[in-house]
């Protein structure tokens, strides 16, 4: 054995308790971690001949790179709709990475981390109040999630046209519908050969509203004369999070032909909400949707899931399967989950969510989201009193979009209000207007940190 390996491996358990400490202290004040910084240039050492060992390592790590860690999974993070990572989702995280499993099949083949996932999606089902006539997997994120229920929408339009696109490559243009996709539903749409231009685009409702116009939608619907095609929906668009009508697009699927997928990234999280679940309702009749959990489940990065139904699980198999590999046995009799979404390799993802959503239950979760919402509505209700900003939407959910009285002033004042430090917010633009984007999924954020960063906001634009 190497000698710096054989040396780490005498010395583990003083290693770890080493970084224990160090990681309990970063939790411990994530709050005062400042938000962004300016990172200095980069110097890059050259890789040396002979390892220095871990602890060395560990050092260089703490002189280098440490003190330029933000407060990412802190309280007054708000850009990007980023969340934190609870303190049961860090131990599951912790033994994922001790265990090093590989979640392949729920029997005979190796480990039970299958079985593990497979219970977590059931979990998470009933988290969601959604049936169990849907089947899921973890992935990385929003992306893949969107990249994976996609493909296999790609082979159901293929399927109704008479074609087996997984085999043949995609051959015809498919009608793809939706009003406010997300960056990553577009992304998909490329890597698939769906094309990222070829969206046809709904009419959203008039005035602040991002979502689909049902009578549009209907129009675009008629004027395909029957042509199977994939509906891509909203629960929660980027800005405002807007919410597409799902029960009218329930009753629209029963009278036409085609797959109805719903992005759910962090909205479908209203679900858990005591006073917004009836913004999901209905999404219960999709083909398909995308969860993630690194957003409001407020798990460690990369965690997201895919929800297809189980009716569709042969196309599933179809899209992803590994034909050339017979040692993993039948593709469809023998649940295999490399057969069922992109990666063959990947860690047990589960287990982190499986810790978190058992150690706090649904009452858990239903208290961030409701905090998360209150937090909102705290900044919200200060943009609409104080006439220096103004909201460029209602504030629906955990999002608030707001701008400057003189909304070309906006990037100034944010830019002012980053480098403080004490809160991060993204910019955007918002029907023409220059805005700014504030989103709550954070497990910590208190009145305590809205309050502050309100005061924050008076001091610049004074």
């Amino acid at each position: 054995m190497n000698k710096q390996l054989a040396n780490d491996l005498s010395q583990l358990d003083s290693l770890l308790n080493t970084i224990k400490e160090q990681g309990l202290d970063f939790l411990s004040t994530v709050n005062e971690r400042p938000t962004s910084i300016d990172p200095p240039s980069a110097k890059h050492e050259v890789l040396p001949e002979n390892g220095i060992g871990a602890l060395e390592v560990l050092k260089a790590f703490n002189n280098k790179f440490e003190p330029l860690i933000v407060g990412s999974s802190g309280p007054r993070y708000w850009g990007y709709v980023i969340g934190g990572a609870t303190p049961a989702s860090v131990i599951g995280d912790w033994l994922t990475t001790i265990y090093d499993q590989c979640p392949f099949v729920t029997k005979g083949h190796g480990d039970l981390s299958a079985i593990i996932e497979q219970e977590t999606i059931a979990q998470l089902l009933e988290l969601f109040e959604l049936p169990n006539d849907f089947t899921g997997g973890f992935v990385t994120g929003a992306t893949l999630s969107n990249f994976t229920c996609l493909a296999t929408a790609r082979q159901w339009v293929g399927t109704q046209n008479g074609e087996d696109i997984a085999k043949k490559g995609v051959q015809n243009t498919i009608p793809i519908l939706s009003a406010s996709p997300h960056s990553s539903v577009v992304k998909s749409l490329s890597l698939l050969g769906l094309g990222s231009t070829n969206i046809i685009a709904v009419q959203t409702m008039e005035g602040d509203r991002e979502a689909i116009d049902i009578s549009a939608l209907k129009r675009q619907i008629e004027a395909l004369n029957g042509q199977p095609f994939i509906l891509i929906s909203s629960a929660g668009t980027v800005n405002t999070v807007d919410f597409d009508d799902f029960e009218a697009i329930a009753q629209l699927k029963q009278q036409h032909n085609f797959w109805w997928h719903i992005d759910a990234a962090f909205g479908g999280f209203a679900a858990c909400s005591s006073s917004h679940k009836q913004l999901i309702k209905g999404w219960e009749n999709a083909d398909s949707i995308t969860l993630d959990c690194h957003k409001w489940l407020n798990v460690p990065y990369e965690s997201a899931v895919f929800l297809v139904k189980k009716a569709h699980q042969r196309l599933q198999v179809e899209t992803f399967q590994n034909s050339n590999a017979p040692y993993l046995g039948d593709q469809v009799e023998n649940f295999n989950f490399i057969n069922f979404l992109p990666e063959n390799s990947r860690r047990l993802k589960a287990l982190p969510a499986w810790f978190s959503i058992n150690a706090y239950g649904k009452s858990g979760y239903r208290d961030i989201v409701d905090n998360c919402i209150a937090m909102a509505n705290r900044l919200g209700d200060f943009i609409v009193a104080d006439h220096r900003f103004e909201l460029l939407a209602p504030v629906r959910l955990n999002t608030v979009c707001f701008t400057l009285s003189n909304p070309d002033d906006s990037a100034a004042f944010l830019n002012q209000l980053n480098a403080t430090g004490k809160v991060f917010m993204s910019p955007t633009v918002f029907q023409g207007k220059k805005g700014i984007r504030a989103a709550f999924v954070n497990w910590r954020t208190t009145s305590q940190d809205v309050d502050l960063v309100i005061e924050l906001m008076k001091g610049i634009v004074q």
